[in-house]
């Protein structure tokens, strides 16, 4: 049995293994830039973040029914499962599919019908956080918001991702403004590409309650200082920097070195169908590269359990914490 743990930076659409991405594409008439499953897994090696994302934005234009976003985000329960996932908090991009004409009713009712049943059939709670695209603009961001309001009772927070150098946060102080007004949580994605600067904006202009990636926190010590006296939750990818050339190799991450800092670090898959593994494969890898011992992994659980949207129901949370504890390795 896997150590029990929750993710908290998983895009449902980075989980399209090859396999279901030919068979949707048959079924709705899709020409995908491979031809066969063995060159498209050849084809998830990048340079960078742009060269990862244009395949990714490439490959969505598989998804286009409700039956289809259902699909897929089953298929990543069943896998998460698997590896000890107890709690999913599920980013997903609707302006990545409106923009080619599949309704965000579409895909929020689909996921939905996967997370409804996601507890009986596999064991997991979940929520989920809409995300707006860096890349687009804050008008954008804050009409994909408006389009949103039917389907708020099934989203708990809002976002930020896709392409970040050049896209601060407070392009989107506005956007925050208004998703708080809905009662929306805020997290939102800086310091992975760009600089700390950036996770100061996240911070002070969009007030996050957990900065997803952070990754270059350790290159600013008062924002280190920061984040340790707020115990700010830093959602890291391991797999996913070394994918994407943020850090040469895996021995190199920083995890280690945030967690002796204090910060309040957790670990997560972020796309893992592209970068290799999914959330206890990347466990597995950072206990192996970083030599991490049994004390500090339980520790990585908890701390993603600590920084979950389980206010709500903190008998839950309680109950998920008490099996990590519980856990013999």
């Amino acid at each position: 049995m896997p150590l029990p743990k929750a993710e908290l930076h998983l895009h449902i659409e980075g989980t399209l293994e090859p396999e279901l991405a030919f068979e949707l594409a048959s079924r709705n008439a899709v020409v995908l830039p491979c031809s066969t499953t063995e060159e498209l897994r050849r084809a998830y090696l990048f340079d960078d973040l742009q060269s990862f994302l244009d395949l990714y934005y490439a490959l969505m234009a598989v998804l286009v029914t409700e039956d289809d976003f259902d699909r897929l985000a089953d298929a990543y329960l069943a896998r998460a499962a698997a590896q000890g996932v107890r709690h999913a908090e599920i980013f997903f991009d609707p302006q990545a599919h409106t923009a080619r004409g599949v309704p965000l009713g579409t895909v929020v009712e689909g996921l939905a019908r996967a997370l409804d049943r996601s507890e009986e059939r596999h064991g997991i709670s979940t929520q989920l956080i809409m995300c707006f695209l860096r890349d687009e603009s804050a008008e954008s961001a804050m009409r994909t918001l408006e389009a949103a309001r039917p389907y708020l009772h099934r989203i708990t927070a809002v976002g930020l991702d896709s392409a970040e150098v050049g896209h601060p946060p407070s392009k989107f102080r506005e956007v925050y403004d208004a998703a708080r007004a809905l009662g929306l949580r805020a997290v939102a994605h800086a310091g992975e590409e760009g600089p700390p600067a950036y996770i100061w904006e996240a911070l002070d202009i969009l007030r996050v309650e957990r900065v997803d990636h952070g990754l270059r926190s350790l290159e600013d010590p008062e924002l280190v200082k920061r984040l340790v006296r707020d115990q700010v939750p830093l959602t890291l990818c391991p797999l996913s920097n070394v994918r994407l050339r943020a850090v040469d190799v895996l021995e190199d991450h920083p995890l280690r070195a945030m967690m002796d800092a204090g910060l309040l670090v957790t670990v997560n898959s972020d796309d893992p169908a592209y970068f290799g593994g999914y959330v206890g494969d990347t466990f597995h890898a950072v206990r192996e590269a970083l030599g991490l011992g049994q004390e500090q992994l339980r520790e990585l659980a908890r701390n993603s359990f600590r920084a979950s949207f389980l206010d709500h129901d903190e008998k839950r949370r309680q109950a998920y914490l008490a099996e990590v504890d519980a856990y013999v390795f």
